[in-house]
């Protein structure tokens, strides 16, 4: 029997306002999450919006979430999202929090991310008693990449790189990472809670709120791990995996609070308010003539500028010298400018390159996978460079002759000894400012007070300033003579 009387009714239950209404990670699946069916991150996820909620803290949570089974959060917590690299949240939560310290930061991580290469980070971070809140959930095991042994993982644990179970002798003891960051003075609070029953659960929400409380009030760090199950990776059902948290999980990892000094800390000061930018180099103790004196000779006339260079060669032949120059020459005329360095481990020969882009408008990327142009300092660069190259770009070779396998019609080549020039001038060292001078006269987007102004920032040496001015006098003159004078 039906009524048009409208019903009273008061919610008792219902999704978090800090979930979005609907999870657009697949189309066909925007009610759920990828989380598996009995896995205890979902719990923990419903426990921390409703703490946030009842905070009425949504607008200023920032939640930082990075590799693991939880690196899909930001689909779902309608928050400020940041993703972390494996095992960094803690150093990203802490630099958020510092730039943003109204803000409130949340450091959401898994076993396998937080106590193996984060616990480092982790570490350092409950040391500095940094102002955040970590959710810690441990399942013992690496979830997401299938289930190898992980630090929390327990002794006689099966995994599939432990298939006969952990062994102290070859695998060591489990971490205890909440005992661990609790013997440091820091932290101002620190639980282990669990998922295996209704009424753990409920404490662990409570924890988790707990935690997030020590936040708003400034008290410093907080960490509340969480025991969850991992039925899938387990090989269990939900509920079994649910029991194996209470009756097997906690004889290695007790329950408990392992720090709590709420009661007696006192709100961390504020941060002083940062300097003035005028202050700065006096801080650093840096004279104003080190410094690039920004438009001092600003490119002339409106010319857009937008120059990509690869820059590659041995260790030792001054690669990363002749990016430094150049992009600090167009920060001295007022381009916006990338330099990216890229090396072996070996200090003297191994291989190094760097990119450069100088450009009148905003940098996308300091990567150049296309070059403009490629400064080739060896054979090897060359033949590991010269296909990426862009159609009418210009290769600039050190060599008498140019590889015939290598030469593109549609590429433009300046091939000379750059290193016996150099020698000639008096130090082989100097061939990376010969390049960069013929570099300098092929493009003439740089004026040369620009670039004069770079090399004495970077090289203090009085001799070396000389032979690299010199240097870069004769690449321009060795350009000029093979393209310009020659009507090349």
């Amino acid at each position: 029997m039906c009524s048009d009387t409208a019903l009273d009714y008061e919610v008792a239950q219902g999704r978090a306002q800090s979930f979005y209404a609907r999870f657009e990670r697949k189309d066909e699946l925007q009610h759920q999450t990828h989380y598996c069916p009995g896995c205890g991150h979902g719990i923990a996820n419903k426990m921390l919006a409703r703490a946030i909620d009842e905070l009425g803290i949504q607008d200023r949570t920032i939640l930082v979430g990075p590799v693991g089974c939880s690196v899909f959060t930001y689909y779902y917590f309608d928050v400020g999202n940041i993703q972390a690299a494996h095992g960094r949240a803690p150093a990203v939560a802490t630099a958020v929090k510092r730039s943003r310290p109204e803000a409130v930061v949340i450091s959401y991580q898994g076993d396998g991310d937080l106590s193996a290469i984060g616990s480092a980070e982790i570490l350092h971070a409950a040391n500095r008693g940094e102002n955040i809140t970590v959710i810690f959930v441990n399942n013992a095991i690496y979830s997401m990449t299938g289930g190898q042994a992980a630090p929390t993982t327990l002794l006689g644990q099966k995994s599939t790189t432990t298939p006969g179970g952990r062994a102290a002798d070859t695998e060591g003891y489990p971490l205890h990472m909440s005992e661990l960051l609790a013997t440091l003075e820091a932290p101002v609070y620190i639980e282990r809670v669990g998922l295996g029953d209704n009424k753990q659960t409920a404490q662990a929400g409570r924890a988790i709120r707990r935690a997030l409380e020590n936040q708003v009030r400034g008290l410093g760090f907080s960490l509340v791990e969480v025991l969850a199950p991992c039925p899938t990776i387990w090989k269990m059902s939900p509920v079994d995996a649910q029991h194996w948290v209470r009756d097997v999980m906690e004889k290695t990892f007790p329950l408990g609070v392992m720090r709590d000094r709420t009661g007696e800390a006192m709100p961390k000061p504020a941060a002083p308010p940062s300097p003035a930018l005028e202050e700065i180099p006096r801080i650093l103790g840096v004279a104003d003539e080190d410094l690039p004196q920004g438009n001092a000779h600003a490119v002339e006339g409106s010319r857009e500028v937008d120059l990509e260079v690869r820059i590659a060669g041995f260790g030792g032949q001054g690669v990363l010298l002749l990016g430094e120059v150049l992009a600090e020459a167009g920060l001295d005329a007022g381009l916006e400018v990338s330099w990216l360095p890229s090396y072996g481990p070996e200090m003297r020969s191994g291989t190094s390159n760097c990119h450069v882009r100088l450009a009148s408008g905003s940098i996308d990327s300091p990567l150049v996978s296309a070059p403009g142009i490629l400064v080739a300092m060896n054979e090897p660069s060359l033949r590991k460079f010269d296909r990426s190259v862009r159609p009418g770009g210009w290769v600039i070779y050190n060599g008498s002759e140019f590889p015939a396998d290598c030469a593109r019609a549609d590429v433009r080549v300046l091939a000379l000894p750059f290193t016996e020039v150099a020698h000639q001038l008096g130090d082989a060292r100097a061939s990376n400012m010969i390049m960069l001078g013929a570099l300098l006269e092929m493009t003439a987007v740089l004026p040369e007070a620009s670039v004069g102004a770079a090399l004495r920032r970077l090289v203090k040496n009085p001799r070396w300033i000389e032979l690299d001015e010199r240097a870069l006098a004769r690449g321009r003159a060795l350009f000029r003579e093979a393209y310009v004078e020659v009507g090349a």
